[in-house]
């Protein structure tokens, strides 16, 4: 598998020009994935300043109630929600306000194309590329939390933005680690970047324990609370194996720049090494307000409510590298990389397909990636790993996974509260 795409160039990150000047209105926002942990968290921030955000857009799935508590909470201007069935309770929830309702696919990428100075890009899944693509198109900035934008498609999205004008910012831990440490402008004077990994639930276990592993342990992850499927893949190290993916196309270095640390306690999201042998880190608690506030405020900073760290009562932080043996995922994303986005689809679509029959009790802990691969080998074997050639290819990757053709998310996740 040597078939690495050709993703050389200037850093995708903050791409759209110099950094935003410092406004003397509003940030003008819409949030999609309004209902969901990275929308909430959003939402918490906005709420705490009000004078700083207006709000046009909060877009959800299926949640109606929800839904209109978070467009009543920050006086947003429009309420869509993707299930259509869902239409009517948030007609009602909203009756009486100034707030407009729509609901449907359709609806969700129209919201997209009202004008806004950032969106918030947290649907989960695939439902959430051609939004975040139409938003891009048209010079939105983005702040990003959906992975399938890059894992699925690619260049193809940040081809999209360039041609836009669009600014990307990350929302993922990781990728915003990276980038508040990522100096720009010697950009050639990095030598590699290291995504840190917490090593989930299993890290200590031997690959002889991990075979027995049920749903319910699997679920259980020491740092941080998050939907069914991203807590799989954070067991797994699935999930770093995406950010890697990711970080490639953010951060335009060779793949074998990219490195990963496991970082029990969670506290130093990301590192930047440089040639005169410094090594840049950022530090912050494991709460996702924080890489949200620094793309709500950026370039700037802004007040949020995250505990501050004690680094004295902390005492002691400990990294070692990832096990490959017991957790093959991250070769496979490496691999899946090299041979192109239909793979790196692909691997995204098997690895949706399995997680969910893991936490149905069909396959064991193990298969996922066993599985995950077999179906990239097959794929590969068979010529079906063509690049896409537009977004199109990317959602009929999807479409067949939802047909029940293991091809082509669980949300964000959120510090776990004591």
């Amino acid at each position: 598998m040597t078939r690495e795409p050709d993703m050389t160039g200037a850093p995708a990150v903050g791409a759209a020009g110099e950094p935003a000047p410092a406004r003397d209105r509003p940030l003008r926002l819409s949030v999609f994935g309004a209902t969901g942990s990275i929308g909430a968290s959003t939402l918490d921030l906005v709420a705490r300043a009000p004078e700083a955000f207006e709000v046009d857009v909060v877009a959800g799935g299926s949640n109606a109630e929800a839904l209109a508590r978070a467009a009543l909470r920050v006086g947003a201007r429009h309420a869509v929600i993707a299930d259509p069935g869902g239409l009517a309770a948030l007609r009602e929830a909203l009756a009486g306000t100034s707030v407009t309702v729509a609901a449907g696919e359709e609806a969700i990428v129209e919201a997209a194309a009202r004008p806004a100075d950032m969106m918030v890009a947290a649907i989960v899944g695939a439902a959430g590329l051609r939004p975040t693509l139409e938003a891009a198109r048209r010079g939105t900035t983005i702040a990003l939390a959906n992975k399938e934008c890059l894992v699925c498609a690619g260049e193809l999205f940040l081809d999209a933005a360039r041609r836009g004008g669009a600014r990307i910012l990350p929302v993922d831990s990781e990728h915003s680690a990276i980038f508040q440490v990522f100096e720009r402008q010697n950009f050639d004077q990095i030598e590699t970047l290291t995504l840190t990994a917490s090593g989930g639930p299993f890290r200590t276990l031997s690959l002889d324990e991990m075979r027995d592993v049920t749903p319910e342990r699997a679920l259980r992850h020491p740092n941080w609370s998050m939907g069914a499927r991203i807590s799989i893949d954070s067991a797994t190290m699935m999930n770093k194996g995406f950010e890697i993916i990711e970080a490639r196309h953010l951060f335009a270095l060779p793949l074998d720049r990219i490195d990963v640390l496991v970082h029990p306690q969670s506290i130093v999201h990301g590192m930047v090494h440089y040639r005169d042998g410094s090594v840049l880190a950022q530090l912050g608690p494991p709460d996702m307000r924080a890489p949200i506030a620094h793309c709500l405020a950026w370039p700037r900073r802004m007040e949020t409510p995250c505990e501050r760290l004690d680094l004295a009562a902390l005492a002691t932080l400990t990294f070692e590298a990832p096990d490959p043996v017991r957790f093959p995922a991250l070769r496979l994303a490496r691999e899946a990389l090299e041979l192109g986005t239909a793979a790196t689809a692909a691997l995204n679509a098997a690895d949706e397909v399995l997680v969910a029959a893991f936490l149905a009790g069909r396959i064991g802990f193990l298969d996922i990636a066993a599985r995950a691969e077999q179906t990239l080998e097959r794929l590969d074997a068979a010529g079906a790993l063509a690049a896409p050639g537009d977004v199109a290819d990317v959602l009929e990757t999807e479409l067949a996974r939802a047909r029940g053709r293991p091809l082509s998310g669980g949300g964000g996740k959120r510090r776990v509260m004591s």
